[in-house]
């Protein structure tokens, strides 16, 4: 929800010049609207049918956030111990709580259990044993979905597909059946569910559509052998535009595509992440320094890569605008790049900006998934706070580190 009103660049009501001088740089900023917007999509994609959008807080698990999500009565999909313990205190029912990851320890499914949350994603047959005999020894049974590695390419970065053959995520495909079958002789586990997730930031929809078409043969195996299959978890991984000439999917597209390849009776589960709160974060930052070095021009901001480490980790792409609009004429090529005494810490590089002078401000759009949330304390610094926006109220959802937070918990 940007837009620029004369020469300001605003978020919603509010301009981000405004949010800079109140509460400094550089801070992660939120659009409140966006997020119920981005929710409402995929609440119209699954169109009356059964099922649950449960949100990927791995992506963003800021309590205000999540709080937002369950009052719209989003589930979530978490991948620790310390998610579900965020999300039961933001207010989710733990029946609307899948809990998925290739190493759960025994703690994390025992809390897990005792707060009983609806599932779990299981991704080995030792970990289909361990909850079995937790469920055991706390009388509870524990319903489970295997989660399944179709061997679908879904063309992302390599570090964020998750769905190929030889990834650490899920089980084969082709001893999905007999894991399944391994799973009905265990007597504290209820199967309800089969599950994939093939990546993140896929623009395509040729992927899932294959890894549906597989998962679909699977089930009808699994009937045969007298299993039946409550619910399809489908995952996540739509991507958003981080370039403008990217083409991307949208979940109505998705829902088009890959429910009717189930049958009409599955209740069906998505886990959007990226797609519900990339684009209604930004990170707002400003000018420390500008040098000329080795033919090349810099723009240092007070932004690191401990604060946004996509570009470095992934050669993420994101667009960095000023937040107003200038009469200059003169535009350069520029790096932007943090204080982080690494080479490879940089914002942009070969961006091309209007010449910005020193205490000017940057907006590194689309980091509300994977920005804070993979932050760190990175060269002792503090982690930066965070800004929701509703209308035309601001409001400080994460306040500032402090040098003494860098001890705590310190002995």
């Amino acid at each position: 929800m940007l837009n620029f009103v004369d020469v300001d660049l605003y978020i919603e009501k509010i301009k981000l010049s405004d949010i800079a001088k109140k509460y400094g740089t550089a801070v992660f900023v939120y659009s409140k609207k966006k997020i119920v917007d981005n929710f409402a999509n995929y609440k119209k994609a699954l169109n009356k049918k059964k099922g649950l959008i449960c949100f990927a807080c791995k992506a963003n698990s800021n309590g205000k956030i999540l709080e937002i999500l369950a009052k719209l009565g989003a589930g979530a999909d978490t991948t620790s111990g310390g998610e579900i313990f965020r999300c039961l205190k933001a207010g989710f029912s733990a029946s609307k709580i899948v809990y998925a990851g290739v190493g759960k320890t025994s703690e994390e499914i025992e809390y897990a259990l005792k707060n009983k949350i609806l599932m779990f994603n299981v991704e080995s047959l030792e970990e289909l044993d361990t909850i079995n005999n937790i469920a055991a020894k706390l009388k509870a049974k524990a319903k489970i979905a295997f989660r399944i590695n179709p061997h679908v390419d879904p063309d992302t970065h390599q570090n964020i597909a998750t769905g190929k053959k030889g990834t650490k995520f899920g089980i084969d495909y082709n001893e999905a059946v007999e894991a399944y079958d391994y799973a009905k002789t265990k007597k504290n586990i209820i199967i309800s569910g089969i599950h994939f997730h093939i990546g993140s930031q896929i623009l395509d929809i040729r992927p899932y559509e294959a890894a549906a078409q597989k998962i679909q043969k699977i089930i009808l195996q699994l009937q045969k052998n007298g299993i039946k299959i409550e619910y399809v978890n489908i995952g996540g991984g739509l991507g958003i535009a981080y370039e403008k000439w990217q083409e991307y999917l949208l979940p109505h597209e998705l829902a088009e595509t890959v429910l009717p390849i189930f049958d009409k009776n599955k209740k069906i589960i998505f886990e959007p992440g990226r797609s519900i709160i990339a684009d209604a974060g930004h990170l707002l930052s400003k000018v420390i320094y500008r040098k000329f070095s080795g033919e090349k021009n810099f723009i240092i901001v007070d932004a690191g890569m401990n604060d946004l480490v996509r570009p470095a980790l992934y050669g993420s792409y994101h667009e960095i605008v000023p937040i107003k609009k200038s009469n200059i004429n003169n535009k350069i090529k520029t790096d932007i790049v943090g204080p982080i005494c690494e080479s490879g810490d940089f914002m942009g590089k070969d961006r091309t900006l209007s010449l910005l002078e020193q205490g000017d401000f940057l907006l590194i759009k689309n980091t509300g998934a994977y920005g804070f949330a993979m932050s760190s304390q990175y060269n002792s610094r503090p982690m930066l706070p965070e800004v929701l926006v509703d209308k035309d109220k601001a409001t400080l959802i994460r306040k500032r580190g402090t040098f003494k937070d860098l001890l705590l918990n310190e002995v």
